[in-house]
């Protein structure tokens, strides 16, 4: 039996590569595992070589304690692999395919995923609608930042490349279709953005780099992009958006102004989430703000892309209705201007595909906007704390050494 190694979660602020199991096609117990989810079998499912698997800033939050996450829970949502092993029920994926994993795990059966709402499928998680790979409280289902993975639900979920070759050229844009891409994607197209728009997008992590990327691709006019961190910012004026430093100056919608001409844009698109922080040099951690910021911003009768992670149990919160999720948001504002407000995981299935063929005819260059950065599996630990000191990079792990 081949050996599996992966990046453990083992206490806020660490994270180590362990062996662990190799995987088989049934769910069992361990860190984070919903009881009700120990023996699953998943003859559906397949186990994949994982070619290349992300850190996304949502590990982040698990990572620095901000979640009720458990110790030696396996990381991973953003995974590409090759089929390895497939299930006795798996009909149509095959041996030796590589595929995108969306992160969303989904059962296709029932009325959430039929309504293509692969986001919040209600099979997969005892607790509640939704659910991923290595990840806090969706399940237990076990990550992929790892040499070898077990996924579910093959042949509704899976994305196989068309040419092997032709994609392991691109795999550090393919990478990017499990979240972050799509993920960017549903927060533009949340907002509304269309041809000649002008939008905002609050963060320029690597999600909110996406969303500048994919409004670009949407045929946005003007993509202004607010941050604190200056070399974010120059990472996304690199692809031609237009940016604000809101450490220099907290004054947005006067920064907006000196830009467009006047003090607000047609859409704008939330990609920070609760660890928001207050404005200027002395900012704090201040999680409505963002919120509250694109409410101020954006145009009666604009929309609001919210794909900025918000959750229900945050220990390490500035205060008791933080801990809890409760936010302190002008709500009045958003009602007052007849705001539309979309939120939640992405449904990635919506959009893959059409995303794979922006990338594979060189219409999107997703890596390049998101600056991202090859490591081995070794160099997972190191990649966090450099992602935790907000470098602008989007690390992408490679477990084997496939990626030329």
């Amino acid at each position: 039996m081949a050996g599996n190694k992966a990046v453990v979660y083992s206490k806020p602020g660490s994270v180590e590569v362990r062996n662990t199991d190799y995987p088989e096609l049934v769910l069992k117990d361990g860190p984070g595992v919903n009881p009700l989810n120990v023996g699953r079998k998943c003859e559906h499912g397949v186990i994949l070589k994982v070619v290349t698997t992300n850190i996304c800033g949502s590990d982040q939050h698990m990572v620095r304690g901000r979640t009720t996450a458990p110790s030696g829970l396996i990381l991973g949502h953003e995974i590409t692999g090759e089929v390895i092993e497939v299930g006795r029920d798996v009909e149509f994926i095959k041996k030796g395919d590589l595929v995108s994993v969306p992160f969303n795990i989904a059962c296709g059966r029932c009325r959430s995923c039929k309504e293509r709402n692969t986001n919040v499928c209600l099979n997969v998680n005892p607790d509640r609608p939704g659910s991923a790979y290595g990840y806090v409280d969706m399940g237990g289902w076990v990550g992929g930042q790892s040499e070898y993975v077990m996924v579910p639900y093959a042949d509704f979920q899976l994305l196989k490349f068309p040419d092997k070759e032709k994609a392991m050229e691109k795999i550090l844009d393919l990478t990017m279709l499990s979240d972050i891409f799509p993920t960017g994607y549903h927060g533009a197209v949340s907002a509304g953005v269309r041809p000649g728009s002008t939008v905002y997008v609050a963060g320029a992590g690597p999600v909110g780099l996406a969303a500048a990327h994919s409004a670009q691709l949407l045929g946005a006019a003007v993509v202004i992009v607010g941050d604190l961190n200056a070399e974010r910012l120059a990472q996304a004026k690199s692809f031609g958006c237009e940016t604000v430093n809101l450490r220099e100056n907290s004054d947005l919608a006067g920064q907006i102004d000196q830009i467009l001409g006047l003090p607000e844009v047609d859409s704008a698109i939330d990609c920070v989430g609760f660890e928001a922080h207050g404005h200027g040099k002395a900012h704090g951690e201040a999680p409505a703000t963002v919120l509250n910021s694109i409410m101020e911003v954006t145009r009666a009768g604009g929309s609001l892309g919210i794909p900025g992670l918000y959750v229900t149990g945050d220990p390490g919160a500035v205060d008791e209705d933080s801990k809890i999720g409760t936010l302190k948001i002008r709500f009045g504002l958003g009602w007052a201007k007849s705001h539309t407000f979309v939120t939640g995981q992405t449904p990635v299935m919506k959009y893959n595909r059409d995303l794979m063929m922006a990338i594979l005819s060189g219409r999107a260059q997703i890596a390049k906007a998101v600056n991202a950065t090859l490591i081995s599996l070794d160099n997972a630990p190191q990649a966090y704390e450099d992602f935790d000191r907000g470098v602008s990079r989007k690390f992408v792990i490679d477990p084997h050494g496939l990626v030329k």
